[in-house]
């Protein structure tokens, strides 16, 4: 029976897809194959991953290796632990201002999520709204806004997934930074040491939705004088190194996974390459179009997530052409239902063929009209 069941999935990860989901989204061939394997039959234990205890060796080896393969592709400097945590990047929307917001914290609001983010924080303590591209609708990342020196941290959202904008730089502040990370991680390198918290949801470049990847500088914990929750507080998870309950345990697994593959590739650097390449083969082709047009202002667009639109004039062909690319296996170019038009996630595991074929459809659809 289990046999079938791991026979049945790989034949649909082999199926001629073109998976440009903005998340859950596309994993390595790599990863869904192990990931696979380990339902199937957990290392040699008989047992599948979805039924194992989590204290087991044999999981403890999985956890400690995908804790220690972040700190190496990121180059974590020491006196910062990696946790695996539940509840996705909107938990840490309050969790973060929880743990290190003392009086008042600085934020970045540069998009639906990052706005989400103020909103807790607000539960917490004062926040200050730095800068804003609402009223461009979000088409801009915000540069030149003055920082205030008595801030506990600044947050900013990196990349902005429904927008397509990215700061693709560490800023350099007085104070610590916090950063969500979610859709843009292990796509540049990273200079941790700027930053007292980093945390992502795994289902963008890292594993299946589950598992939050937390990035925490242990000097800036236990610096509050509220009350934290157990199950909230950073310290809890350290302490039992991130086994305090049951981790999402398949999700850290296929994570592990995803990060194996990332250093065969050759890490960081060589997968930013790669970035970089489809990114600007794809605005490319939208630069030069008749037919589309980028919506992120130039010196802000995301490589993580390319945004687009029809030229007002070809506005009612929007849905035909969603149709005419679904047709040929492209899948998850519409836009997020708050802006509409399309959006490609151009995620570490999409192959640079995927690029081709989304653009080979651009080019001829725009030629049939």
């Amino acid at each position: 029976m289990r046999s079938d069941v791991l026979n049945h999935t790989l034949n649909i990860s082999d199926m001629k897809k073109h998976n440009f989901y903005a998340g859950p989204s596309i994993l390595s061939e790599y990863t869904i194959k192990n990931t696979a394997e380990a339902v199937n039959d957990f290392a040699g234990t008989g047992l599948s991953i979805l039924e194992v205890s989590h204290r087991s060796k044999e999981f403890v080896a999985v956890m400690d290796e995908a804790q220690a393969l972040v700190k190496e592709l990121l180059d974590v400097p020491d006196g910062y632990h990696v946790l695996y945590l539940g509840g996705g990047a909107s938990l840490q929307f309050c969790m973060a201002p929880m743990n290190l917001l003392r009086t008042k914290a600085g934020y970045l609001d540069t998009g639906t999520w990052a706005s989400n983010a103020i909103k807790e924080a607000r539960l917490f303590g004062d926040v200050e709204v730095l800068a804003s591209s609402k009223d461009a609708n979000y088409n801009f990342y915000p540069r030149g806004y003055e920082v205030p020196d008595d801030l506990d941290y600044l947050h900013i959202t990196t990349n902005n997934t429904i927008y397509g904008t990215e700061l693709r730089e560490d800023p350099d502040v007085k104070m610590p930074l916090v950063a969500d990370m979610s859709s843009d991680i292990f796509s540049r390198p990273v200079d941790v040491a700027k930053y007292d918290l980093i945390y992502a949801g795994a289902q963008k470049n890292l594993g299946p939705a589950g598992a939050t990847l937390v990035i925490v500088k242990e000097s800036a914990l236990g610096n509050v004088d509220r009350a934290i929750p157990t199950m909230l507080d950073y310290r809890t998870h350290i302490k039992k190194g991130a086994m305090f309950n049951t981790p999402p345990v398949l999700p850290v697994y296929s994570s592990l996974m995803t990060l194996r593959y990332y250093k065969e590739q050759g890490g960081v650097k060589e997968l930013e390459k790669l970035d970089l390449a489809k990114a600007g083969m794809l605005y490319d082709a939208i630069d030069g179009s008749r037919m589309f047009v980028g919506t992120a202002e130039a010196d802000s667009r995301s490589i993580m997530n390319v945004t687009f639109v029809m030229k007002p004039e070809y506005k009612e062909l929007e849905k035909e052409f969603v149709d005419f690319a679904t047709a040929r296996g492209i899948m998850g170019i519409k836009g997020h239902r708050s802006v509409g038009g399309f959006r490609a996630s151009l995620y570490n595991a999409l192959p640079l063929e995927s690029v081709k074929a989304l653009i080979d459809a651009m080019n001829d659809f725009e030629k049939q009209h």
